[in-house]
């Protein structure tokens, strides 16, 4: 029997975080996507601290009504811009096993024009 949707990206979240983890020089960029939302974090796991975070909720960013693939990338312009004013400029990208594509590949592309090196 298959694997539900939620169980499959469950699975391959954990294979991915065996890998990647947040350092206070090197964080990781979290990736969440729900079906109507985005939100992207910025993660010191040895402290366990969230550093940074940004979200299509957020009033800057859900007022600009666009698609949610343009509004994806503003979020990741958005986490770069905070990103680099708490002084990090070097982060690890974990998808959150979601593919690389649409709003995922979106978002870090707008991250990645924001100034963040992956």
């Amino acid at each position: 029997m298959a694997f539900s949707k939620e169980k499959r990206r469950q699975k391959i979240k954990k294979r991915i975080r065996q890998d990647i983890t947040g350092t206070e020089s090197r964080p990781r960029l979290s990736v969440f996507r729900s079906n109507k939302e985005i939100y992207a974090q910025i993660i010191d796991d040895v402290a366990g601290k969230t550093l940074v975070a940004a979200s299509s909720r957020d009033k800057e960013i859900s007022n600009a009504a666009e698609s949610k693939t343009e509004l994806a990338a503003l979020v990741g312009k958005t986490i770069a811009e905070k990103a680099k004013d708490a002084g990090i400029d070097t982060i690890s990208f974990d998808r959150g096993g979601y593919l690389y594509h649409g709003r995922v590949k979106s978002l870090a592309e707008g991250a990645r024009e924001g100034g963040l090196k992956f």
